[in-house]
């Protein structure tokens, strides 16, 4: 995994759930792509069509609270969101985005001081850089990072037993 990288930020407030990362209606969608455009629509219809590759998100507290559907993080990732940065995750969104190679950083200042369209610069498990300031971050363990490097667990299993494509 690139050690640093850089996005443009996208905010979100605190409570964002499942239902608002992917709308139950648009589950029913054959594929992650295809439901993708939907991603957050009831608080930003237009959200989903603006974000690029690379881009982060930074948000609030609890992101990913309610149902535990696999989907809200796939979607995320689907959309090119490099990482989440939030000041705290659901427990079950947390696991669900790991084992589907998407990168959460917990950080309890960022969502406070940065704007929308700003540039941040991540040092995996050491900082973010925004405007000059650094944000220490938690180190994650060395499993959840070999699972987010192969880009998901069943990815990250398949190369442990030998079984890469």
């Amino acid at each position: 995994m690139k050690e640093t990288f850089s996005g443009r930020v996208w905010l979100l407030g605190d409570d964002i759930d499942t239902d608002i990362i992917i709308p139950t209606e648009y589950l029913a969608l054959k594929t992650v792509q295809d439901m993708a455009p939907y991603a957050f629509s009831p608080l930003r219809p237009e959200l989903a069509s603006q974000i690029r590759p690379g881009d982060i998100i930074v948000a609030g507290k609890n992101f990913g609270c309610g149902s535990s559907r696999e989907q809200a993080p796939e979607i995320i990732k689907a959309l090119g969101v490099r990482c989440v940065v939030a000041k705290s995750f659901a427990r079950i969104f947390f696991r669900n985005a790991i084992n589907n190679g998407l990168l959460l950083i917990e950080n309890a200042d960022l969502r406070d001081a940065a704007a929308e369209g700003d540039t941040i610069t991540v040092e995996m498990n050491r900082q973010i850089i925004h405007q000059g300031k650094a944000y220490p971050i938690a180190s994650l363990p060395q499993n959840l990072m070999d699972i987010i490097e192969a880009g998901g667990l069943v990815k990250a299993m398949r190369r442990l037993n030998g079984l890469e494509d």
